[in-house]
């Protein structure tokens, strides 16, 4: 009997631990540590993985390569992209929650970059990068013309590079770029009048008064081999009244109008003939306004001794070739202004007309040639109405 009440006690203790096995196992997981509530709900924070390129420490990045910033796990949030004086890069983000700039960098500048995220669990997170990008050989330098100048109808919104643009790809990405505004607003073209000289003409010439503005964001364009645009420019002139002067070559005078009205007509004296003296025939521009000039014959290939050789100090000089082509005084040639073409290629006046013509005319005025068998070729000027406007867009790097 003693054995059988042991065996029964056994057997109630065993049965009672069956029932009460829940109370019994919360006890012991909570033994020493208070609640199993409070433990469960303390989770590992999960940041966002965030991904940059160019990678940390890359050097000689181009400078056309995009700064992307992209997120594993969470979101991109705010992101700078600054070079060591502070300046931003712009972007933004895409559809795909990825960060992309939208502006090249600079050649030979280190950037540091700034990213935030927020990972799938709200957990916020920061990461810098830095990089550098590639320092060229050469740094392609240009300037946009006449900048704040009021100018005449003819002159043509003008960006020049120091060195070629060397393949038409290149042009291309430049043009691509690049914005004339107007106002009022005209139709026109870019068209590369050569490799160095992108220039916006309008379909006919500028109406008086017309305000231009010039934008040329180019950091970062490349314009030859390993070399490569580091800055952006901008700039803005006026269109002044409509002077427009007609020279006939065969009549010997000049005509002068401005805004249609005639002006003056002045005796001429102009190249005589020749291939090399005959002056050029064709719509030209007026350059630069060069007051007092040096005539020296050694400029065009005929030295002191050779016959043909001359040097004579000039005055109220109007530029309107590259080759040498004037308006100015020649008090020399007076008899023969208005009845004979005797100069080496230049538009001989009297000292009055002269000086008159140089006080009434600005940069930009068009001068037309008639009258000659030598053409006035684009390049030997600021040659864009030697282009219809339909040929003139086939000068554009995007035609």
């Amino acid at each position: 009997m003693a054995a059988t009440l042991v065996a029964g006690l056994g057997l109630v203790a065993g049965c009672s631990g069956s029932v009460d096995s829940p109370a019994t196992d919360n006890v012991a997981a909570g033994s020493g540590n208070g609640s199993s509530s409070s433990s469960s709900s303390s989770a590992t924070p999960v940041p966002a993985e965030l991904t940059i390129t160019p990678a940390k420490g890359a050097t000689g990045v181009l400078p056309s390569a995009p700064v992307v910033v992209s997120a594993t796990g969470g979101t991109v949030g705010e992101v700078t992209v600054t070079d060591a004086k502070g300046r931003k890069v712009e972007g933004e983000l895409g559809s795909d929650g990825t960060w992309t700039s939208t502006t090249r960098l600079a050649p030979g500048a280190a950037y540091t970059v700034k990213a935030a995220a927020t990972g799938d669990d709200g957990t916020p997170s920061t990461t810098t990068s830095t990089f550098k990008t590639l320092k060229p050989k050469v740094t392609a330098t240009y300037g946009i013309l006449y900048s704040g100048e009021t100018v005449g109808v003819g002159m043509p919104a003008s960006i020049q590079f120091d060195s070629a643009v060397t393949t038409a790809k290149m042009r291309a990405e430049v043009e691509k770029l690049v914005t004339v505004t107007t106002s009022p607003k005209q139709s026109g073209s870019w068209g590369w009048l050569d490799n160095r000289q992108l220039m916006w003409r309008p379909a006919k010439y500028w109406q008086p008064g017309t305000k231009v503005t010039v934008s040329a964001p180019l950091t970062g364009v490349q314009t030859g081999e390993d070399k490569w645009v580091a800055n952006d420019a901008s700039a803005s002139f006026t269109v002044g009244s409509a002077m427009i002067s007609t020279v006939d070559i065969k009549g010997h005078h000049m005509t002068v109008r401005r805004n249609g009205k005639v002006l003056r007509v002045i005796p001429v004296s102009t190249g005589r003939p020749g291939a090399t003296t005959e002056t050029r025939g064709g719509t030209k521009v007026i350059i630069r306004k060069e007051g007092t000039v040096t005539m020296d014959s050694t400029t065009i290939g005929i030295p002191k001794g050779k016959p043909g050789y001359y040097r004579e100090i000039t005055d109220w000089n109007l530029r309107i070739t590259w080759t040498g082509e004037y308006l100015h005084s020649a008090p020399w040639s007076v008899g023969a202004q208005g009845n004979a073409n005797v100069s080496h290629g230049c538009v001989n006046l009297s000292p009055a007309n002269a000086k008159w013509m140089f006080d009434n005319s600005k940069v930009g005025d068009v001068v037309t040639f008639t009258g000659s068998k030598r053409p006035f070729l684009p390049t030997e000027g600021i040659g864009v109405w030697q282009y219809s406007f339909a040929k003139w867009k086939a000068q554009s790097a995007l035609a």
